[in-house]
């Protein structure tokens, strides 16, 4: 729900009676106030029931590495971001392993060439990998970088809160915690890196991009790139949500020719940047952590920084908020569904992943420490080619985290939809491209125990998901 629509619900009303607010209205406004009403504990279904196909070059593959040694902060002393307490060698060798073992490629050159040419076919594109010219955009998660500069909050608010300026949501007035769950900028460069020394792809060739409200992509992330002397890490492009032009960064406009058209009456039709849809291919690379609206922030829910509503408030997902609640029953519609199912968004993501280096309590919260993994940082980079399989992995690792305790409701309601698109669980006629309804997106379950970590593909079965891990 828009900001300025509820306090013009509040002003229609009779000033001395009591005012009835939808559910998905309050729990909006109160994820902006930095609370939720309370929501049912998760309850997973059966273990080692899969539903839907696997995507990929292995079918239903999720690759998942750990290494506690690149992530060094001791929580208290300058930021967790900073170079002295993350280690790039590790990093980099963490997405090689990935890279490697979601492809079965010997090398990363040969990873990333799989990767293109299956890409390439399964969207019946020629079996050619990457030519020079061709862009490919990653979508990061930049919902906390709202200020010029990370580890600052912004101005202080006023009281009241005045209404924000046209065309905005008023989520990003009101000062940021200095800790927050961001894009690490180690695992971004080394994702940048390995496109360019590995993958061939030319700096000019690469988008990062977050469009939504204010958001930035901030210095930590934008100047470890071009500290790089190369001249293609000086040639990559950054795509923000605001008019953050220095040092290069890009104002998004609306491509207003190419419409998502969500499947349920009432969600506005939305738009992506032109840049965006001018991209060839995609790589959603997400941030793993809990969510206090949605249960979890994942893959699918990335592209909430992606979206233009023209006449409800410009770059933002306000207007899908009610769509993605983790109270609303089972079998419910799920906007996540139309994105991941969109043309220009999933329907041109090459590769999916998950950021999980320095994972936050939830989306307004800080950095937190896993007792799943001895009370250290989740230390975690996750790789797949298929949206729902690595989803399904991200929550089965949130979920049995004791300090994850926004993992709650019906938190993996849009995999069920997303795996059975074609004939989903809520009935829905899913058809955001305008051109047919869904096939199945992707394979969903949940592993077998939180020791084992073993889907039904990895149990010697032929459907499912298979976890490749090394933690």
């Amino acid at each position: 729900m828009l900001r300025r629509c509820f306090l013009r619900s509040l002003a229609a009303a009779p000033a001395a009676g009591l005012i009835s607010i939808p559910l998905a209205w309050r729990e909006a406004i109160a994820q902006r106030r930095g609370g939720m009403p309370p929501a049912e504990p998760f309850k997973p279904e059966e273990a080692n029931s899969p539903i839907g196909e696997g995507k990929g070059i292995h079918p239903g593959r999720v690759v998942w590495t750990r290494d506690a040694k690149a992530t060094t902060w001791d929580g208290t002393t300058g930021f967790w971001w900073e170079e002295a307490y993350n280690n790039q060698k590790l990093v980099d060798e963490m997405n090689s392993r990935l890279l490697q073992g979601l492809t079965g490629r010997k090398n990363d050159k040969q990873a990333w060439d799989a990767l293109f040419r299956s890409f390439n076919e399964t969207q019946k594109l020629g079996k050619g990998g990457y030519r020079p010219g061709e862009v490919i955009a990653i979508k990061i998660n930049c919902n906390q970088d709202r200020t010029p500069e990370w580890g600052k909050a912004g101005p202080p608010p006023a009281t009241p809160p005045p209404p924000p300026p046209p065309g905005k949501s008023g989520r990003g007035f009101y000062p940021r915690p200095p800790l927050n769950g961001l894009p690490s900028p180690h695992a971004v460069y080394s994702l940048v890196s390995q496109l360019i020394e590995a993958g061939g792809v030319r700096g000019e060739d690469i988008l990062i991009y977050d469009v939504a409200e204010t958001r930035n992509i901030g210095n930590p992330i934008f100047s470890k790139i071009r500290s790089n002397s190369n001249p293609n890490y000086q040639a990559v492009k950054f795509l923000v949500g605001a008019d953050y032009k220095e040092g290069g960064r890009l104002f998004a406009e609306p491509d207003t020719a190419n419409p998502i058209k969500f499947s349920k009456q009432g969600v506005p039709t939305a738009y992506l940047a032109k840049q965006v849809t001018a991209a060839k291919y995609l790589i959603n690379m997400a941030l793993m952590r809990p969510h206090g609206m949605a249960g979890v922030t994942l893959a699918g829910k990335n592209h909430f920084g992606s979206v233009y509503f023209p006449n409800d408030g410009g770059w933002t997902p306000a207007p899908m908020h009610a769509n993605v609640l983790r109270t609303l029953p089972p079998h419910s519609y799920n906007v996540l569904v139309d994105l991941t199912g969109y043309r220009h968004l999933g329907g041109k993501t090459m590769l999916f992943v998950l950021d999980g280096l320095y994972s936050a309590a939830h989306n307004e919260g800080n950095v937190m420490r896993f007792a799943s993994f001895d009370n250290h940082w989740a230390s975690s980079l996750l790789m797949s080619q298929d949206p729902v399989a690595i989803d399904s992995v991200g929550l089965d690792i949130l979920r049995n985290e004791p300090n994850a305790v926004e993992v709650r409701g019906n938190a993996d309601n849009y995999m069920h939809e997303e795996a059975l698109a074609a004939k989903p669980p809520s009935g829905t006629v899913y058809n955001p491209n305008g051109s047919g309804t869904l096939a199945s997106l992707g394979v969903h379950e949940h592993w077998n125990n939180a020791n084992e970590r073993k889907y039904s593909r990895n149990l010697g079965k032929k459907q499912g998901i298979e976890l490749v891990a090394w933690v």
